[in-house]
């Protein structure tokens, strides 16, 4: 990246381009197999948030998916109309909205295991290429935040 003509905003000395780049991709390959089961990709991860916690708050799914409010919101909203999720105010302190999966949220999950698999045959990484990339971003990722 660097030479003895180093230009910092020549784009092709940008790390966060590719970043950039292949994050549309990736996620656009996501788009047909969520199209199936009806989620955007925002949903799909906000789900995944779901299946392992059942219930949580919605601060909390926004620390988790690195989310602020006004993006997580309209999404949470979004999967309550769809009957997935339900949301209430905590009784202890109702600043926090509390979010639950509801039962047609668990049986979703059943429809979208082959997801993973379908967009990972996509991606032309070996299993080892794969795993040194989601080290090295989430050691990115705790850089940044």
């Amino acid at each position: 990246m660097q030479g003895a003509e180093f230009d910092p905003l020549r784009l092709d000395n940008q790390l966060c381009f590719p970043l950039y780049a292949c994050a549309r991709e990736v996620v656009k390959k996501y788009k047909p197999f969520l199209d199936a089961i009806d989620l955007t990709y925002t949903q799909y991860v906000t789900m995944m948030v779901m299946w392992e916690a059942g219930e949580t708050t919605s601060k909390a799914i926004g620390e988790k998916l690195h989310l602020d409010s006004g993006t997580l919101t309209p999404v949470i909203k979004k999967l309550e109309e769809k009957g997935l999720v339900t949301r209430r105010r905590a009784v202890e302190d109702e600043r926090n909205l509390v979010v639950t999966i509801t039962d047609a949220g668990r049986a979703l999950r059943r429809e979208a295991l082959c997801i993973p698999g379908q967009v990972g045959a996509c991606i032309q990484l070996s299993p080892e290429e794969a795993g040194m990339l989601y080290r090295i971003l989430y050691k990115l990722l705790g850089s940044l935040t």
